[in-house]
Parts: C-alpha cells; sequence; structure tokens
C-alpha cells in the first residue's frame, strides 16, 4: 500500500470522504443495530445494556493509539482498517439469518468497533499532521458535516431502505441481509479510493523515540495525565454528554414503540425519514453553526452559550412523551429542535478536545480524549433502557433533563484558553 502512488489532493477531496467513512461504522453499531434488533423484537433493556457495552472500544482505543503512532503510517492505517470493516460487515449479513444471531451479530460489532475505533485513532492523527491549525479548526465545520452526512446515510437512507425491504420481500431478516452486504461492498470500494486519493504529508511517519515500546507508551499516558487541571478535564469529558448517554439510546425505541406502551408508534420508514434524515440535517446545521461562531468568538466566550442551547431542548422529548402527537410533521418539528441543540452544543466540545491534545503527542492525547467522551456516553447508557423500563417515557424524558446538571457544573470547573478556535488575521493570512 505505501508504495503506490498518489497525487497531491487538496483537503477537499479526501477530508469529506474520509470523515463519511469515519461515521458509517459508528453510525451501523451505535444507531443501525438498535433499529435492528427494536424490529427483530428484542427488549429496551438488553438492546440499551449490549449495544451500550458496543461503546467499550471507543473508552479503551487509548491503550493502543501509541501503537497507531509508533507503527507504520496514519495513512496505512486508514486504508487497511476500512477494509476490515468491509469484512466485518459482510460478516453480520452472512450471521443474520442463523438462530444465534442475536449472539453472533453483537459479536462482529464488537469486531467492528474495535477496527472503526482504531480507524478514528488513524483519521484524527492524520486530520492534525495534514494541515496547519487554522486550516484544522476551519474544516471543523466541514468534517462534523461529512461525518453526520454519514448518520443521513445510516440512520436515514439505510433505515428507510431497510424498512421498505421489509414490505417488498416480506422479511426483516432478508431485508437487514442486504442492507448489510450493500455496506460491505461501499467500504471495500472507499479504501480503495483512500489508497489514492490520500495525501502523503511528511509529517505522516512512525514515531519512535528508541527508548522501549513500554516506555513510549508510560511517557505518552504519563504527559497527558500531567497536564494542568487534568481532574477538571475528565470530569468535563465525562460529564458534558452525561444527559445525551441516556437520551440517545431510547430515542429510536420511543420513536417505534406503540401508542399504547408510551411511544409514538412510527413505521420504520418514518423513523428514518424524521429521525434519520429530517433531525440529521438539524443536527449538521447545528454543527456547522456552531464551528462558525467558535471561528468568530472563540471557545471561551461562545462555551456557555452552546452548552444552554444543547440541554435545554431535551424537554422536547418530555412534551412529545406526554402529548402523543399523532402529525408525523409535529414529530419531526421537535425533533428538528432537539437534534439542532444537540449539534450546536457538541461543536464546542469537540472544539475543547482539539485544545485539549494540543502538543507534541497529539494523534494519542486526542484518541485519549474521545476514550473518555465515549466512557462517557457507555456507563450511562447502559441503565438507561432499564430505566425506561422502570419509569415509563415521560418521566424518563424528566429524569434527563434534571441529569444536564453535571455537566453545567463540569463545565463552571474548567479553564479555556483565551481566543482558541477564532480564526486570527495572522492565522488567516498562512497558506
Amino acid at each position: 500500500m505505501e508504495t503506490s502512488l498518489a497525487p497531491k489532493t487538496h483537503p477537499w477531496r479526501w477530508i469529506p470522504t474520509l470523515y463519511f467513512g469515519q461515521g458509517i461504522p459508528y453510525v451501523v453499531v451505535m444507531t443501525l443495530s438498535v433499529v435492528m434488533y427494536k424490529n427483530l423484537k428484542v427488549s429496551n433493556t438488553e438492546i440499551a445494556l449490549y449495544t451500550s457495552w458496543l461503546y467499550l472500544p471507543w473508552v479503551i482505543k487509548p491503550l493502543w493509539s501509541p501503537l497507531v503512532d509508533m507503527f507504520r503510517t496514519k495513512r496505512f492505517w486508514i486504508v487497511s482498517l476500512q477494509l476490515g470493516v468491509g469484512a466485518a460487515l459482510a460478516m453480520v449479513a452472512l450471521t443474520l439469518p442463523t438462530s444465534h444471531f442475536f449472539q453472533m451479530t453483537l459479536a462482529v460489532f464488537w469486531l467492528m468497533a474495535f477496527s472503526s475505533a482504531t480507524h478514528d485513532i488513524a483519521a484524527d492523527g492524520f486530520y492534525l499532521l495534514s494541515m496547519q491549525r487554522h486550516q484544522q479548526a476551519a474544516f471543523v465545520g466541514v468534517r462534523s458535516l461529512c461525518y453526520r452526512m454519514a448518520m443521513i446515510a445510516g440512520q436515514g437512507g439505510l433505515v428507510y431502505l431497510a424498512g421498505h425491504l421489509q414490505t417488498t420481500l416480506g422479511s426483516v431478516v432478508q431485508a437487514w441481509v442486504f442492507v448489510f452486504f450493500l455496506l460491505a461492498v461501499f467500504f471495500v470500494l472507499l479504501g480503495l479510493y483512500h489508497l489514492w486519493a490520500l495525501p502523503r504529508p511528511a509529517a505522516d511517519h512512525a514515531v519512535r523515540t528508541g527508548n522501549g515500546v513500554i516506555k513510549e507508551f508510560g511517557e505518552v499516558f504519563g504527559a497527558f495525565f500531567k497536564k494542568p487541571r487534568i481532574v477538571s478535564i475528565l470530569a468535563f469529558l465525562l460529564l458534558y454528554r452525561f444527559a445525551e448517554a441516556q437520551l440517545l439510546k431510547l430515542v429510536t425505541p420511543f420513536l417505534l414503540d406503540p401508542r399504547t406502551q408510551g411511544g409514538l408508534g412510527l413505521t420504520t420508514e418514518q423513523v428514518g425519514v424524521v429521525y434519520g434524515t429530517v433531525g440529521v440535517i438539524a443536527l449538521i446545521l447545528g454543527g456547522l453553526l456552531g464551528g462558525y461562531v467558535i471561528s468568530l468568538f472563540g471557545l471561551k466566550r461562545m462555551l456557555w452559550p452552546m452548552l444552554l442551547v444543547m440541554h435545554v431542548p431535551n424537554l422536547v422529548f418530555v412534551a412529545l412523551g406526554v402529548f402523543q402527537p399523532e402529525s408525523v410533521l409535529l414529530v419531526a418539528g421537535g425533533l428538528v429542535i432537539e437534534q439542532f441543540g444537540y449539534g450546536f452544543g457538541f461543536t464546542a466540545y469537540m472544539v475543547y478536545m482539539m485544545m485539549i491534545a494540543e502538543g507534541e503527542h497529539k494523534t494519542a492525547h486526542y484518541a485519549l480524549c474521545t476514550g473518555f467522551m465515549a466512557l462517557g456516553m457507555m456507563l450511562p447508557g447502559m441503565a438507561a433502557g432499564w430505566l425506561q423500563d422502570h419509569l415509563g417515557y415521560v418521566k424518563f424524558f424528566s429524569w434527563v433533563c434534571v441529569a444536564t446538571l453535571p455537566s453545567f457544573v463540569a463545565t463552571a470547573l474548567i479553564k479555556v484558553d483565551p481566543g482558541f478556535g477564532k480564526k486570527t488575521a495572522e492565522a488567516g493570512g498562512e497558506r
């Protein structure tokens, strides 16, 4: 792979496809699997518990993130892992028709999650190494857009396709088999495209100090945990999305469950449209606006407004649970409000992680940040299904609103570098 020829490429040629490719496996494991298991009559408690465990590779990926720095190039890792994800997607399709589909598909999702988490390390490291700092900040919105486009394709287009195929084929299993084979072919083609299209920055090389693998591991991790105010940093990474971690696991079941069980009784196709497409478009627009206002005013000035805009719209789900509107347009409108706020507020979190990762070990330290981010999603999400089963949807969504309080406390404890993320006249003149 390393000997193939590739032209010098502008970021627009590879950032959109790289982050679209980064988003698809995560959407498959975290969202598409939830819809699929719900279609296959798996309970909310089991769905929330076992799919939350799939966050674990993203939680512990910092344990092997230095290996991505120490061996081969980020480019090599990206292409190889995309081909590996393609193979895992094909394995899901092959195991779905079996009698033990739940256990077998979960096992394959685990393999896919490990491959995807490692791909994230390489892709984020490649992003940081391939561009100057002001370009990194400028393309935050672009990478977020492409990542969210993967969400539209996954939980929008593919969910709609699965629902349509269930009707035309008369089989839930065969519908999902087709969807996963389609994804497998796409990922093989994506890996081959990036083999040609990714640039070869001089900074993309194996980083070894000659002190031995174990000692280098210790140096990388030690440097991260010696950062000033590390306790406050970790609290913020873990608690910023404490409420959202619980909410996200139950949105799809809430939309699909019949009205007699407190849900909204939407079809799989309708969920693909209102949540997976319209909702994600709102999420994208919120993320783009978030990146833009940070580039204008800096993270420090915008952090609290973005935090409020992210959390207050959770009240929408309380209203949807209480009134259970029959109008799909009203449901879509509520989802647009909540998803826009979430996308806007989450951008601040991404930029904060970039600030924390600044330094010699950018790739590994950014991976550590995203690992703690994943842990902050995994642990609260595991109990979310059990809570909802015992509280019902309305009380559960009310609890989610109360659960936003820890993120406000954690935000009050952190320190943000003045002007970080803001485009300056000096940076704007760089090439």
